[in-house]
């Protein structure tokens, strides 16, 4: 079944407003402009009314990277927390040449649907083991070690790893493994280990580049990646998220791609739920920002 799903607890963030290749947020207390290629629509508010509310806006000086435009006071860095019933992590933020603050706000319900998976498997498994594969400053790894899951994170830069250790130490946590090194070589390992994990989350990029400069590209690499991660799990104790970013990918590709591996995945109980990422806008749009399996 298709569905959507989009974050209803993050109160420490919001989308103001989105269209003409913009988004203007709200995390914490400061507002951004940063591009949205996906905001092909008009935008709702004037952009004087933009202005007025930003405090900083990303310009881009190339397709990788910019710089930040301050419209009013605040500070480079600064922190952000998600609390939703017992789930309560911390991020730091900060304004980076890559448009990105630290933080996809989005990723909120799989946070949930993470830490609540964690307490049904925690009933029949000890110290469950959870892989996060592409984990960026690990949003996702926070809330599986605050679920009680012995936590690795996989990342192959060193800046962003070491930042999301920043994150472990701001939300309280401990002990997550940080693992600096090209995921499908990481994963290609585990394989040939024999290793199991009650939990995994695959979120790579459309493009990137391993720790010794080894190519992905999504299209040419997910189908087999797919098939290792679904080796790598627990037969019967379990749960997996996927979330692609690219594009040209559609949550029927996703499901098809899925299908496909898990008919030879041999795993008991897997009832896959295939759909669409959103974040509405407090001007009542919907900006797609992705699609997903979890099961």
């Amino acid at each position: 079944m298709i569905s959507t799903i989009y974050p209803a607890h993050f109160s420490e963030y919001e989308l103001i407003d989105s269209g003409n290749f913009e988004k203007l947020e709200r995390f914490g207390e400061y507002i951004t402009i940063r591009p949205e290629p996906q905001a092909v629509w008009n935008k709702n508010l004037t952009e004087e009314a933009w202005k007025n509310k930003a405090h900083v806006k990303f310009v881009p000086l190339s397709s990788s990277n910019g710089k930040w435009e301050f419209l009013k006071k605040m500070p480079e860095n600064w922190e952000l927390e998600y609390k939703h019933q017992e789930l309560n992590i911390k991020f730091n933020l900060a304004l980076t040449k890559f448009k990105h603050v630290g933080i996809f706000p989005e990723q909120s319900v799989n946070w949930d649907f993470i830490f609540e998976k964690l307490q049904v498997i925690k009933q029949q498994v000890e110290k469950p083991k959870v892989l996060n594969l592409f984990a960026y400053t690990g949003g996702s790894s926070l809330a599986a070690c605050a679920g009680g899951a012995e936590t690795y994170h996989v990342d192959s830069i060193k800046q962003v790893v070491s930042w999301a250790n920043r994150n472990m130490e701001s939300s309280k946590l401990k002990d997550i493994r940080w693992v600096v090194e090209d995921a499908v070589k990481f994963v290609k390992r585990e394989v040939k280990r024999g290793k199991v994990y009650q939990g995994i989350i695959l979120d790579p990029p459309a493009y990137g580049h391993g720790t010794d400069g080894e190519k992905w590209k999504l299209e040419d690499q997910i189908n087999e990646m797919i098939a290792d991660v679904l080796s790598l799990l627990d037969k019967e104790h379990h749960f997996f998220i996927l979330n692609t970013y690219s594009l040209g990918f559609s949550s029927l590709i996703i499901e098809n791609l899925m299908l496909d591996n898990l008919k030879k995945a041999d795993l008991k109980n897997v009832q896959p739920e295939f759909g669409e990422l959103y974040i509405p806008s407090s001007t009542s749009q919907k900006l797609p920002l992705g699609v997903y399996c979890r099961f």
